[in-house]
């Protein structure tokens, strides 16, 4: 099948998909129509796998740079690497900023001492001028932070490249990621690394087959490219004579072309993407409809079992209500003098540290005083975000698991979401516009910014397995004011100047402390009406159920045959849909290069 026909098949696969979801659930379908209308504006390949497997040593071979992307570096739980076409360079984007900051020294803002959460990185190789790498933090491990940013940094992806190396088989993380990533991402491509340092890498890679067969069998005859990269970086500094022979034992051509590749698919690719996230929600559709034919069948143990749920469910709503109440109430107080009581301490440090500064500093480094405290109360707002982001997870976790077992997370887990993102977003606004942006200029001279108006946009945390707590980040720094007095008043006035440090550290404290309260009664509020909406949601989910069961079992034979009936059609509509969508998805498998080894085969 040529290109432009494949093009033409998801195409209508895509359409024909959107408008079945939209006719059974409208929310759902509007959800996919605005994916659909998406534009792609430059093909970007994922680049993911188990910490220690070699991703950036790979970046780096593909990009025929060594040394770009940070080695053997404990890189951030939150942070990723964008490498983009461009004049060399690199800017980071931090959680309290509305700006990019230019960075030096790449490595130590990867490995999260400035809190970045995306460092974009510039430079002319050849690669980046078809397609962008995204190195996504490590999955699996001990960490399990690492895959949750990672699988947020997947949904950007145009296709994603695997990184597992030959020193062992793929683990149970990597293969539950992969998994979990593979709902929404069509196209995925295997490299398998260290085979210059692992003779035996060809049982590794038949094992990393059978693993995939019986735990992914979607990849179960998915094309590997096995690559040194410690050879094809060796390559760049070789001689004339030794380039091409090391060139060759790297096998690192053969994926680099299989990128440029996928970059020239990557409008099909875009729609095979829906195509997949469109499956998903078929599945859904396929339960409830399969749970409407069960309904119909008036079977009198099935009754019974939803019966005893809800009542179940109920009985907890009304028994166990004010202890989620007061557990939600203790939780928040709890990490908020906690999260408070670190600040006072960061705070303190400032203090001291700048104090000696003054009674050490002279007149040049008295005068540098307003800049580099401007700078020192930006890091102190950015790791506060960060904690922030970290307790309300925390908070979440704690909750949920003591309202839901995690059967019932599951079914409620959307309807969680849903409402938390509403009651977060509908929170009235404090101190300002309705973006919650507030700027306090006083006698220090502090300017401060909380809420949408901090950042570009508010993060999406997830915590608890899949709960989804909008976070934004938090601006802090010198006002105009603040340098304005500090040259007014202290000039090379010591005394003066320790004043100006603790007005402007007590207003810093003061604002930070209030935005803490703020943001946890948020949180709390949030939750509460979470979990009450889920709770309702559920009980009016399982009446709507046993509803059906009753009226088909107060229907004569032939009304329940005839209301089985309705079900079924609505049954095998959707699987109907799903056999026609996979079939779609097969034929877009062609996307997906194949080394050339293979195709020769």
């Amino acid at each position: 099948m040529s290109t432009a026909d494949l093009a033409s098949v998801l195409s209508i696969a895509v359409k024909e998909a959107v408008a079945y979801v939209r006719t059974a659930d409208p929310d759902a379908g509007a959800e996919l129509a605005e994916l659909r209308h998406r534009r792609l504006t430059r093909p970007e390949i994922v680049v993911v796998g188990e910490t220690k497997r070699g991703k950036s040593s790979l970046v780096n071979a593909l990009l025929g740079v060594p040394g770009l992307s940070p080695v053997d570096a404990a890189v951030a739980t939150n942070t990723y690497l964008q490498f983009v076409p461009g004049p060399p360079g690199a800017r980071a984007w931090l959680p309290g900023a509305a700006d990019p900051v230019e960075v030096d020294g790449l490595t130590e803002w990867a490995t999260g001492a400035q809190r970045a959460r995306r460092i974009e990185v510039s430079h002319r190789a050849p690669l980046l001028r078809y397609v962008s790498l995204l190195d996504a933090p490590g999955v699996g491990g001990l960490d399990p932070a690492h895959t949750t940013v990672a699988l947020a940094a997947v949904d950007r992806a145009t296709a994603l490249l695997f990184v597992a190396d030959a020193s062992a088989p793929l683990s149970r993380p990597e293969l539950d990621f992969l998994v979990a990533a593979s709902e929404r991402v069509d196209a995925v491509i295997f490299a398998l690394t260290k085979i210059d340092a692992y003779p035996g890498w060809r049982r590794i890679l038949d094992d990393n087959q059978a693993l995939l067969h019986a735990h992914a069998p979607r990849f179960a005859d998915a094309a590997w490219y096995a690559v040194s990269s410690t050879l094809a970086e060796l390559a760049v500094t070789a001689g004339p004579g030794e380039q091409a022979a090391l060139v060759e034992a790297s096998r690192i051509a053969g994926l680099q072309h299989a990128l440029v590749e996928l970059a020239g698919r990557g409008y099909q690719l875009q729609q095979a993407n829906l195509l997949r996230v469109a499956r998903g929600e078929l599945v859904r559709l396929e339960a409830a409809a399969a749970e409407r034919v069960r309904a119909a069948d008036a079977d009198p143990a099935r009754t019974a079992q939803l019966r005893a749920e809800r009542a179940a469910l109920a009985a907890r709503k009304r028994t166990e209500s004010r202890q989620w109440t007061l557990l939600l109430s203790t939780e928040t107080q709890r990490a908020r003098v906690e999260t408070v009581g670190q600040l006072r301490t960061r705070i303190a440090a400032v203090q001291q540290e700048f104090s000696q500064r003054i009674d050490t500093g002279r007149g040049e480094a008295l005068a540098q005083l307003p800049e580099r405290l401007d700078a020192e109360l930006q890091a102190v707002a950015v790791q506060l975000s960060q904690r922030l982001e970290e307790t309300f997870a925390q908070v979440g976790e704690k909750v949920l698991a003591s309202v839901f077992d995690p059967a019932e997370r599951a079914a409620m887990l959307g309807r969680l979401n849903a409402t938390l993102r509403h009651a977060m977003d509908a929170a009235p606004p404090r101190d300002g516009s309705a973006d919650n942006l507030l700027i306090a200029l006083s006698a220090g001279g502090i300017a401060f910014m909380a809420g949408r108006g901090a950042i570009l946009g508010a993060s999406v945390l997830a915590v608890g397995g899949g709960l989804l707590v909008p976070v934004a980040g938090i601006g802090l720094g010198l006002a105009a004011g603040g340098y304005v007095l500090y040259r007014r008043r202290v000039q090379t006035d010591r005394q003066q100047a320790r004043i100006w440090l603790r007005d402007v550290l007590g207003e810093a404290r003061a604002a930070l402390a209030d935005e803490i309260a703020n943001r946890f009664t948020d949180l709390q509020y949030a939750l509460s009406v979470a979990v009450d909406d889920a709770v309702e949601k559920r009980l009016k989910d399982l009446d709507a159920h046993i509803a059906e069961i009753d009226a088909a079992a107060a229907e004569d034979a032939a009304g329940r045959a005839k209301r089985r009936a309705a079900a079924q059609q609505q049954l095998d509509g959707v699987r109907a849909r799903l056999r026609a969508l996979d079939a779609a998805l097969t034929r877009a498998r062609a996307l997906t290069p194949v080394p050339h080894d293979e195709e020769d085969s």
